[in-house]
């Protein structure tokens, strides 16, 4: 591949996910508005975000193939996002305990001459918690840079009872359908 491959994201979970396809790329974090407008469907909110996050860094880099992604957590039609304080991420927590919800990521990819977008969705299943295991939680360090205030690829793991769909679209990448598109537009 002689096109530069990079990533407009800073998180360091979409980092490693992208670097399982062993091909060389760097990372440029996008500096666009992340402001839902008024009325976005939870579940486009990802899709949404992750088309403008590659947009802003393929219009700085415009000979080279941009990825951009964004996660949400929805429950009830509701967006959870990262957690401001630990009463909020309490609060999330005692949400989703015994309960499933979604987690959707999207992607954008734009490329010279071209641009396209997918979600990717997983369901998550919570087991009860207890307040002690939300309290212990909260006190960690975890869940506040997460989206839905947990981490299924650390201690969050310990509250998840199951998943039905990619597991690593739930850390915040779908790296295997991601693989497949790039591939298919020879890409990679």
């Amino acid at each position: 591949m002689d096109t530069k491959l990079i990533l407009a994201s800073g998180s360091p979970r979409r980092r490693e996910l992208l670097g399982k396809l062993d091909i060389p790329f760097s990372v440029v974090v996008s500096e666009c508005d992340e402001t839902l407008p008024e009325g976005v469907p939870a579940e486009s909110a990802a899709e949404m975000l992750a088309v403008r996050k590659a947009a802003a860094v393929a219009k700085l880099h415009p000979d080279a193939v941009v990825i951009g992604a964004d996660t949400t957590v929805i429950l009830d039609d509701e967006i959870l996002g990262k957690p401001a304080d630990e009463a909020d991420c309490k609060r999330m927590l005692n949400a989703l305990s015994g309960r499933m919800h979604k987690v959707i990521t999207g992607v954008g990819i734009f490329w010279p001459g071209g641009s396209l977008s997918f979600s990717d969705e997983t369901s998550v299943q919570f087991y009860p918690l207890t307040n002690a295991e939300i309290a212990a939680y909260a006190a960690s360090e975890e869940p506040y840079d997460k989206a839905g205030a947990y981490g299924i690829q650390g201690q969050g793991a310990l509250l998840v009872a199951g998943i039905h769909g990619d597991y690593y679209n739930v850390m915040g990448l779908p790296v295997a359908r991601l693989a497949r598109q790039l591939k298919q537009l020879h890409l990679i």
